[in-house]
Formats: structure tokens, C-alpha cells, sequence
């Protein structure tokens, strides 16, 4: 789905969309979108900027990065993006940026690809360490067990080849 910059004006365009997950494409590994994207907002412009903003609400997938068991996670983000044309981009004499330009995108050929937008939000919000519980045990470096499951006592029967000379000491 593309809006056209030419088309916003000064009054709200209201958008609500479903989009499948497909469509969305995260393209991450152990994490995926469970159902479609549902995207409630407006498109308008303010002051020569077009503003697209808005709810998304869906339902992600992530491995917890500890045990590799999967997690649901709802998703809900309320964002506001502003797009300027490929006409309004400064020359190089012009280029000194001011902090709020840094918060601009450019709409290459003046539209808005509302389904990319959707996608950078959502990698926006996911967690870089997912856990499924703070204190989760992860997998055994050894067996591969799940120490959430299983009691594999792996690291206490097997002593470190690199440590055995200190044992002993002891």
C-alpha cells in the first residue's frame, strides 16, 4: 500500500488497514508475526511535512534467546513519522541538519510505503535479548537439554581439562 504525498493535505486521511504477515515480511530468524498487522491512523500534512501516525496491533513470535522456546508477544505501538519529498532534500551547501531532520525520512518518488513503515516500527519494538522468564536457565552447553525441563547435571560431574591441575590443590 503507497500514499501518495500529492494526495495528503492539510485535512486527515484516515487509514485502517489489515495487512497479512506475509506481507510484512520481519525476515528474522525465530521471530515471526502470528497474525496480520491491523494499522489504525491518518496521513496529513503539517507545515510542508507529511505526517503518517497511527496504532499498529499484532502478535509476534520471538525465540527467548536463553532456551530457544518460543514467547507470544503482543505488539502495540503508536508512532508518528514524518516524510518529506525528494524535492525538499537540501543541497550540499544547504545540508547542515537541525536535530528535528534527523527524524525525517525522504518518500522516493513521493509515496509512502505504508507497509515498510509498518515493518520499521515493528523491528523498532522487539526486544534485542527476548528471555521467556528472567531467571531462565538456557540450554546445557553439553547435552543441549533445556535446563528449564531437565536436571541433566552435566557441568557437575565434568571437571575442566583446563582446571584439573587446581584440584589438587585443593
Amino acid at each position: 500500500m503507497n500514499i501518495e504525498l500529492e494526495n495528503i493535505g492539510a485535512r486527515a486521511k484516515a487509514i485502517d488497514e489489515s495487512i497479512t504477515a506475509a506481507e510484512i515480511g520481519l525476515d528474522l530468524t525465530g521471530t515471526e508475526l502470528v497474525e496480520n498487522v491491523r494499522f489504525r491512523g491518518e496521513a496529513v500534512r503539517i507545515d510542508g511535512k507529511t505526517h503518517l501516525r497511527g496504532t499498529i496491533l499484532a502478535e509476534a513470535s520471538v525465540d527467548c534467546t536463553r532456551c530457544l522456546e518460543p514467547i507470544k508477544r503482543p505488539i502495540e505501538i503508536f508512532f508518528d513519522s514524518v516524510y518529506v519529498g525528494p524535492d525538499n532534500i537540501p543541497s550540499e551547501a544547504e545540508a547542515a541538519l537541525a536535530a528535528a531532520d534527523l527524524d525525517e525520512s525522504v518518500a522516493e518518488d513521493g509515496k509512502i510505503d505504508v507497509v515498510e513503515a509498518l515493518r520499521e516500527q515493528i523491528l523498532l519494538d522487539l526486544p534485542d535479548h527476548p528471555a521467556c522468564k528472567e531467571d531462565c536457565m538456557g540450554l546445557c552447553p553439553k547435552c543441549g537439554g533445556n535446563r528449564n525441563l531437565i536436571d541433566c547435571r552435566c557441568e557437575e560431574n565434568e571437571v575442566d581439562p583446563r582446571w584439573a591441575a587446581l584440584k589438587d590443590l585443593i
